[in-house]
């Protein structure tokens, strides 16, 4: 079944994965698909009378290339990778082995919920980091960067694309971080010039995470690779040491990256390589790269683990701009000084207060909807575009919906009223029902043409009036308007 390079709908897709099993004498039983991730890809698992085997679906010809390239080159040098077991006469698609749904991710979920970092989960970093050494040294050797997607080499120029991806994806849609463009620009140019000439003749795994590290036993195997190429050694060790939401310990750390290094130690000298004088701007790198992706997935695209993402990673930021200030790069030091003031607005995300949260934002639609930083999909937004607009009255024009002679031009009008308490009825009923239920998120917005006027003052006065008849709940403000923000000091 060929596609001709137009991407398949889903049952298609499904069926052509059964028939690519069947023509490798498995009969296939049933078909699951398995969550997606960051990336277009599908995956399914494929469950037949043998067993279960992993099916892998993209019209991303070049990239599904990469990944059969490298596995075979890994494959002959016994790494614990997936054996290929079918792939489509068309490369859009193909059957690996399974190794389960256990990573190295649900292992530290866990004990965050309960022990902590305790030995054996030491233990499991700690051959991850033993095959990575592997992987960077000994794979490099004869592996074919010509079917590296999308480049062969991550040099200077890849290095500019990650910094303009959190340009792009995450500063650009916050407002409220300011910066002078140019000036950014050329610390970002100072910082790759300085970062590419880091010896890079290893093989870098690019997405070393623990999601990507399964487990079996007591055993570790290694998935998507496909973004391989060329690169310096530090970004692999640092992806895994540094993964936000793994929340590890810098006690944790430090022995983890203390291992790495001395069992890389075995293969090169790293004073020739001058390894620590590089390590630092490796770390920025990757967790401006990983807000980007955050940006770009949770803020753009709306994927709400992307968002729940966001608050571990200005927390991650923060600390290490505190301990390493980047007093040559003046611009992009003020930039990520600035980081901290988002963390309120994302830290529904990050912890339950145990309490119901309920965020109130007031916004301007010509410029879009707020976002839901709990991951639970937004909730009321109320259109006050129907009301009588202050903003069309010269008095009013530099005024918000905090002034009182604002609040008294609207509360004389009487479709406002009963609009309020419209608002106040609906808004109470979901309230009344979370705290009975133990919900802890809801989110209600309002909307107007420039969000100044209307949209502040039913945001304000929604909250003045559930900080009174719910003192129970935790309440959370919001202007997306900068003008209000700087205004107020919000």
């Amino acid at each position: 079944m060929e596609n001709a390079g137009i991407p398949m709908k889903e049952i298609d897709v499904q069926n052509f994965i059964i028939n690519l099993t069947r023509s490798i004498g498995e009969t296939p039983t049933e078909i699951k698909a398995i969550a997606e991730s960051g990336s277009s890809r599908k995956y399914y698992r494929v469950f037949t009378e043998k067993g279960s085997l992993i099916g892998t679906y993209s019209d991303n010809v070049e990239e599904n290339e990469a990944f059969l390239s490298f596995t075979q080159h890994f494959l002959k040098l016994h790494f614990p990778v997936p054996h290929v077991l079918g792939v489509s006469d068309d490369k859009t698609c193909y059957l690996q082995s399974d190794f389960g749904d256990d990573n190295l991710f649900t292992h530290v979920q866990r004990a965050l919920l309960f022990k902590g970092y305790d030995a054996p989960l030491i233990s499991s970093y700690k051959k991850a980091l033993w095959h990575l050494v592997r992987f960077q040294i000994l794979g490099h050797q004869g592996l074919d960067y010509g079917k590296a997607y999308p480049s062969e080499r991550f040099d200077r120029q890849a290095i500019i694309e990650d910094l303009n991806y959190f340009r792009y994806y995450f500063l650009k849609p916050h407002a409220e971080i300011v910066f002078n463009e140019t000036r950014l620009l050329a610390d970002f140019e100072a910082m790759a010039n300085h970062l590419s000439q880091a010896p890079s003749d290893f093989f870098m795994y690019r997405d070393f995470q623990s999601r990507n590290i399964m487990i079996q036993g007591e055993e570790v195997c290694f998935i998507d690779y496909q973004g391989g190429r060329k690169g310096p050694l530090q970004y692999d060790p640092i992806s895994l040491l540094y993964q936000v939401k793994a929340q590890m310990p810098d006690t944790i750390r430090q022995e983890l990256l203390d291992y790495y290094k001395s069992e890389l130690a075995n293969f090169i000298d790293l004073n020739a390589i001058h390894f620590d004088d590089y390590y630092p701007g490796f770390v920025y790198l990757r967790l401006m790269q990983v807000l980007g992706a955050y940006g770009f997935r949770g803020l753009i695209q709306k994927k709400s683990h992307f968002l729940e993402s966001i608050p571990y990673a200005l927390k991650e930021m923060e600390r290490w701009h505190q301990a390493h200030p980047l007093g040559q790069y003046s611009e992009l030091d003020f930039v990520l000084s600035q980081l901290k003031g988002l963390q309120e607005k994302y830290d529904v995300g990050i912890a339950n207060t145990g309490k119901l949260t309920v965020t109130i934002n007031s916004f301007s639609f010509k410029k879009g909807y707020p976002n839901d930083f709990s991951g639970n999909g937004g909730g009321f937004v109320f259109d006050c575009r129907a009301l009588p607009n202050p903003g069309r009255e010269e008095r009013f024009k530099s005024m918000t919906g905090r002034d009182w002679e604002v609040k008294e031009f609207l509360m004389e009008k009487p479709q406002v009223t009963v609009f309020l308490d419209y608002v106040k009825g609906i808004v109470a009923q979901s309230v009344d029902n979370y705290l009975e239920r133990h919900f802890s998120n809801l989110m209600v917005s309002f909307g107007c043409t420039g969000g100044q006027h209307r949209s502040v003052f039913f945001a304000q006065t929604l909250y003045e009036w559930l900080k009174e008849r719910y003192p129970q709940i935790h309440l959370k403000l919001n202007h997306q308007e900068r003008k209000i923000q700087e205004e107020y000091g919000l």
